[in-house]
């Protein structure tokens, strides 16, 4: 496929089972390369490294690598809309992303001091960031709109996927350098089918505008005046991200010192990352077909809120082995629906078609800066203003919000 015609709008035919395979595999690696850390190994390390101030320390590391983040996913986002090589416009970053993730996870690895996690973590984000950018915006590059819930709904397939590989991985593998080599070398592998596929749109050098840098860098900002439902998607995004970061970020902490956990945490957070997974891999696939064949987006979004707000509450109520099993199994659901149709709301509303990388890295800022603000936010709440139970109810009413103004966007049915 070549030029800037065919790079603006998807292919009317469809897409194939193997190409959505395949796109789904190198995502489940993205993920697999986020989430060993976040899940488990950060907080060990965070732990053998600084037993005192575990807490805080963790959010430090996780804090700037959520910052590299908010950064990094536009900008490459915006670069590949850019890249004119010969195998096409986004997987030139993919291969460097893969590969740039491997060697932060490896620098990990070896990481004896805080600083040097800090920069290990954050070259995985900056790396990760870029093969993610270029993932996301093959999706309008090649979906048609008919088809976006149901790529959206396996893409949410890979997402909690990589969680529960990533949590796997890091569990079996039998220490804090094993775990980071066992998801490095998955992130790698994971990516070859995609790669090797070659198929993604190319953009013709002469089609490629000039490169300003003021005009580059002024085109990230969109102005929800002139793009409310974008704005709107962006916003309802944000809040449902702060929601689930602040939920997730202290649940080793939360089974050891809320729950009393009396087996090993690292295997609780693993059983109820895995009974997650069972309740929301049951609905992403199904939650995102129905939307493509009823046309709606914005009444899943909001009932899968509504959800995800009564399983962050029963947390911070029922803080029990059993309260956090049937949690866990509430929140898949909600966010099974969510992490399909969500993706397809947002694939609607973006502005351009020429900027879709771009776009959608200004998106995945509301993904991003949650992580940077979740740290910030619970560390003094756990600490200092409620616990555990205030947490988890501020979590439940983020994600409240979150739904409720999601009947904001107007152009999506």
């Amino acid at each position: 496929m070549t030029g800037s015609r065919e790079a603006a709008a998807p292919t009317g035919t469809g897409v194939g089972g193997g190409w959505v395979s395949a796109l789904s595999l190198a995502n489940l690696g993205v993920w697999v390369g986020w989430f060993g850390p976040l899940q488990l190994l950060l907080a060990r390390q965070a732990e053998h490294l600084a037993p005192e101030h575990k807490t805080s320390t963790l959010a430090l590391v996780t804090g700037v690598g959520a910052a590299v983040s908010m950064v990094a996913n536009p900008v490459f986002g915006a670069l590949s809309d850019r890249t004119t090589a010969r195998v096409g416009r986004r997987v030139p970053w993919v291969v460097a992303g893969v590969a740039g993730g491997a060697a932060g996870l490896l620098l990990l690895s070896r990481a004896a001091s805080v600083t040097a996690v800090i920069a290990g973590w954050c070259l995985v984000q900056l790396a990760l960031n870029a093969a993610f950018a270029a993932l996301t915006a093959a999706v309008p590059d090649q979906v048609p709109r008919r088809q976006r819930g149901l790529v959206g709904g396996w893409l949410g397939v890979s997402q909690v996927g990589g969680i529960l590989v990533g949590t796997a991985l890091a569990t079996a593998a039998g220490g804090i350098t094993a775990g980071y080599l066992a998801c490095a070398a998955f992130s790698v592998l994971a990516a070859v089918p995609y790669v090797l596929m070659r198929r993604d749109v190319r953009l013709s050098p002469a089609d490629r505008p000039p490169f300003r840098w003021r005009s580059f860098l002024t085109g990230f900002w969109i102005d929800p005046r002139h793009h409310p439902d974008f704005g709107w998607a962006w916003l309802t995004r944000f809040l449902m991200n702060l929601s689930y970061s602040i939920s997730t970020m202290y649940l080793l902490y939360y089974l050891t010192d809320a729950v009393r956990y009396g087996g090993d945490a690292d295997t609780g957070v693993l059983i109820l990352t895995a009974l997650n997974a069972l309740t929301l891999l049951a609905t992403v696939v199904v939650s995102g077909i129905r939307s493509d064949r009823s046309g709606r987006r914005k009444a899943y979004v909001i009932g899968s809120g509504l959800v995800i707000t009564a399983a962050t509450l029963l947390l911070a109520v029922w803080q029990t082995w059993t309260g956090a099993v049937v949690a866990s199994l509430v929140l898949g659901v909600g966010f099974g629906v969510y992490t399909s149709v969500d993706f397809a709301l947002l694939t609607d509303v973006l502005p351009t078609a020429e900027d879709r990388g771009r776009d959608l890295g200004v998106i995945n800022i509301a993904n991003a800066l949650p992580q940077v603000l979740a740290p910030v936010i619970a560390a003094p709440v756990v600490s200092h203003l409620g616990g555990y139970t205030a947490l988890y109810a501020l979590a439940g009413f983020l994600a409240l919000a979150g739904s409720v103004l999601v009947r904001r966007i107007r152009g999506v049915a």
